[in-house]
């Protein structure tokens, strides 16, 4: 029996016409060509089950069968309006570096030192010396009641000097918050606006554990709180009070900031602290606290005015359950760690 009807001839000898065998080859390849079609429509295009589970979308090619998990998201180097976010090993961090390595730059640390917080500054100041800016000419201010405190003044490395301000005794933690954005904004105007380019303001409860270098430079510098970091925006602990200066609507707002570690040009962080000074005095002729004292009307700032170089939560971290992970503990908070600590440890951490 012929394979194809079409090409069955008559009983007896074979005899095949040309027309019969021309007919029967296009068939055949046409008959191929729609197998080998189907096999690529069901390769490629098929919204078989099994794709889905896999994960697969339509056109994606697969090798073997082997379903290609998808990457695994980056760590994010860039904010949404396009400042950098720093990372202090990546790449990027490396060519910020790069980029001011060749400079000269005077650079000021910016630290108040009232009453119980004196017992801060050795561990502060050494370990600036070691992590902070190396290499760079630093100057160390420090706003305090107590200047006596300081002597002997501590042993500086080469290009570090340390200038002492005094400043009007502030008893009580929450006094000290209200009035600290008036006395960063009175020492930026007079005397460090004339000495230094860039200037970080940072609490004297900190100590630097890893390099921190040129890459936190910019215009205007905020650190994420690493509490807060990653978590969703109905998280952050804005003020939502609307009698007061500080309050964010609930459609504003990118990340929420700790008040740490901030800084940048000084033109722009005298800026900040004149403007956070207001708001807070204005509040305060009204009556009105608000839930974050200072770093509440500095994220307030920093929504209005958004920060060209936002520092990772390596640069401002403590250890709890709620901080987001890090590679590297840059700067590391003890008045917030050792909040959480009982007596014995917080007399071997010097608490």
């Amino acid at each position: 029996m012929a394979l194809f009807p079409f090409c069955k001839t008559p009983t007896g000898p074979v005899r095949t016409s040309r027309r019969q065998l021309v007919l029967c080859c296009f068939l055949l390849s046409l008959i191929i060509y729609f197998l080998n079609g189907r096999k690529v429509a069901v390769r490629v295009d098929s919204a078989h089950p099994i794709f889905h589970a896999f994960g697969m979308e339509r056109g994606r090619i697969m090798t073997d069968m082997t379903a290609v998990k998808p990457a695994e998201p980056q760590t994010p180097v860039e904010t949404p309006w396009g400042a950098p976010l720093v990372w202090g090993d990546t790449r990027n961090s490396a060519r910020r570096r790069a980029k001011f390595a060749q400079r000269e730059i005077r650079i000021g640390l910016l630290a108040l030192v009232v009453g119980t917080y004196a017992q801060f500054i050795q561990r502060f100041l050494s370990s600036a010396e070691t992590n902070f800016l190396p290499g760079q000419m630093v100057t160390y201010y420090i706003l305090t009641d107590n200047p006596r405190s300081f002597d002997p003044p501590m042993e500086l490395g080469a290009d570090r000097e340390m200038r002492v301000l005094p400043v009007t005794e502030l008893p009580g933690w929450q006094r000290l918050a209200q009035r600290r954005m008036v006395l960063l904004a009175d020492a930026i105007r007079d005397p460090i606006g004339d000495e230094v380019e860039y200037i970080f303001c940072a609490d004297i409860d900190q100590e630097f554990l890893a390099p921190v270098g040129e890459e936190i430079l910019g215009d205007l510098v905020a650190t994420l709180h690493p509490e807060l970091y990653g978590m969703p925006r109905n998280a952050f602990p804005y003020e939502v009070e609307e009698v007061s200066s500080a309050c964010v609507e609930e459609d504003e707002g990118d990340y929420y900031y700790t008040s740490e570690l901030y800084g940048g040009l000084v033109t722009e962080v005298y800026k900040l602290a004149r403007a956070c000074s207001l708001l807070i005095l204005q509040d305060q002729s009204n009556g009105v606290t608000a839930r974050g004292l200072e770093e509440s009307y500095l994220n307030r700032y920093l929504i209005d005015y958004r920060p060209t170089c936002v520092l990772s939560p390596e640069y401002s971290w403590w250890d709890s359950a709620l901080a987001a992970h890090v590679s590297v503990e840059r700067i590391v908070s003890w008045g917030r760690q050792c909040e959480a600590y009982d007596k014995q440890k917080r007399e071997e951490h010097r608490c």
